[in-house]
Formats: C-alpha cells, sequence, structure tokens
C-alpha cells in the first residue's frame, strides 16, 4: 500500500511570493518515493543546520498550487541526523529545568524509565489548546514551568519534551507532518508533531498532545494513540536556508509563503490523502 498526500494552495495576494515546502522524511513506517508540484516550478534549497532540502515553489500565475507527495508503506527508520541537537533558542533548556530534568532522570532505577519519567513530566505542565501567546514568546531559551498548567499545542509540548530530555542527556528528535484523524476520512487542516527518542539501541516515538486530547496525562510510547494514520515531512528547530535569508525559523511542515523580510508566512491550504495499492505509483 502507498500513502498519496495532496496539499492544495490558496494563491498569495502578492503574485511573486513563493512557497517553501518540506520534501519527506523516512521513518521506520514509510518512506517518501515521490513529490511532485502542479501549477508551479520549483527548485531544491538546502537548510543550513541539519542538511534537509526542501522545495523552493514559485506559483504560475492564474494557476491552482498543489503539492503531492507519496509514501511507500515501509521504511528504513529515522536518519541520524535527526537526533543531532543544534543550539538555539527553541531547544536550549534553561538553567532551571535542566536542573528539574536531572532530578527527574536521576530519581529513576533506570535510563528507559528516567525518559518516560520525563515525558510524563512534561505532560503535566500543559493542558491542549492552541494559545495566541506561547509559553516561550520572547525567550533565549525553553523556560521551566514551575507550578500550574500552562496551554500549549503539539508545537509547545514537544518544545519542552525535547528540551527536557536533551538536558538529561538522552537523544531526542522533533519530527514534523501530518496526521489525518480517522474520523475526517483522509483530511487533516494543519501541520503536526511528534517526538522520537533513541537509548541503548531502542527507539521510542511519543504524542503527549494526543493523549491530552483524549483526556488522560497515562502517556504511552508509540503512534497514533488518537485512532489515525500520518506521514512525516521535516525534522528539527530553528531553521536556516540561508539562500532564502531564512534564520532560525522554528519548523518547516505545511507549505508556508517566504516574505521579503526572511521569515515564512502560512499559507491557507487543503491537505487530503488516500491509501492506494503500490500498483497505483502516482495516482
Amino acid at each position: 500500500m502507498r500513502t498519496h498526500v495532496s496539499i492544495v494552495v490558496e494563491p498569495h495576494q502578492d503574485a511573486t511570493r513563493q512557497l517553501l515546502v518540506p520534501t519527506g522524511l523516512p521513518t521506520p513506517h514509510q518512506m517518501p518515493v515521490h513529490f511532485d508540484v502542479s501549477g508551479a516550478t520549483f527548485a531544491l534549497t538546502g537548510e543550513n543546520t541539519t542538511g534537509q532540502m526542501a522545495a523552493l515553489v514559485t506559483p504560475v500565475a492564474g494557476q491552482v498550487v498543489e503539492i503531492r507527495y507519496v509514501f511507500s508503506e515501509a521504511g528504513p527508520g529515522y536518519p541520524d541526523s535527526i537526533f543531532v541537537p543544534h543550539r538555539n533558542r527553541f531547544t536550549v533548556a534553561a538553567e532551571a529545568l535542566v536542573f528539574d530534568a536531572i532530578n527527574i532522570s536521576e530519581a529513576q532505577p533506570d535510563e528507559h524509565t528516567a525518559i518516560q519519567a520525563l515525558v510524563n513530566a512534561a505532560a503535566e505542565k500543559f493542558r491542549y489548546a492552541h494559545p495566541q501567546v506561547r509559553f516561550n514568546d520572547g525567550c533565549d531559551e525553553v523556560p521551566y514551568l514551575a507550578c500550574g498548567t500552562s496551554e500549549g499545542s503539539c508545537v509547545d509540548i514537544n518544545t519542552y519534551l525535547i528540551a527536557s530530555l536533551r538536558a538529561a542527556g538522552f537523544e531526542a528528535a522533533y519530527v514534523t507532518g501530518y496526521f489525518f484523524p480517522e474520523e475526517k476520512s483522509g483530511c487533516c487542516s494543519d501541520m503536526h508533531c511528534w517526538v522520537v527518542t533513541r537509548h541503548d539501541g531502542v527507539v521510542l516515538e511519543w504524542d503527549i498532545a494526543h493523549h491530552l486530547k483524549m483526556g488522560t496525562r497515562d502517556i504511552c510510547c508509540g503512534l497514533n494513540p488518537k485512532p489515525g494514520d500520518r506521514v512525516a515531512v521535516a525534522h528539527s528547530m530553528g531553521l536556516t536556508f540561508p539562500e532564502l535569508g531564512i534564520e532560525g525559523e522554528k519548523l518547516i511542515a505545511e507549505p508556508a509563503w517566504v516574505n521579503q523580510a526572511g521569515h515564512l508566512e502560512a499559507a491557507e491550504v487543503t491537505i487530503r490523502r488516500k491509501i492506494v495499492s503500490a500498483s497505483d505509483k502516482f495516482a
């Protein structure tokens, strides 16, 4: 079986704007095998810290832009590059968070239990929401959340979790992509992200946000605690595309417009997926 993902992008009022689009990421579950664009031309551009390549898409006047991915059913695993830490304001833990993460970790009987404890501790800090002001806005480091709970999306929760895990000395990765809930029959409205840990050769995936949306803080490893399926398109935080004048962008996932100031602006998109037989390669 293959997963086909189609993203239709509404035109920007500035006809000269270009889109930055990730081209797909291999995982243990899937492998990106095809990427193409209609209603536009594109060229690849490189990210300076992670080595990822993304598509710089130039719309053709009067045409609808559609981004298409195809993913095969099994993949080779997550690439080593996703676990390499890159120090920036989205990844570096404040001193108090480092202290808390180390204390939590050292109180556990073994490292695998410590990872679970840090995941549980992060889950206790948040209630799922999409706040206008994020917990780390205006901060040069990921701050420690001392008491109570803060509103946070999957992006916020996983920012905190990644900083905690790395502060305690564990390999952890931030992955972006799309999640298609079972009840929406192959549609979603925006990107999703999750965390991957690797210790002693054991790779585990974590999705705190979906547990919180389901009303539980009893977090288990594994993807899709909420029924549905997903694809991965990119990884890491604090990304730089020197050819585009983009420096320290938090993440890439869904297609985004590149503005004149070297920042990404959200595009209005429609995201759909269908699962087909392997013989229907690029239908």
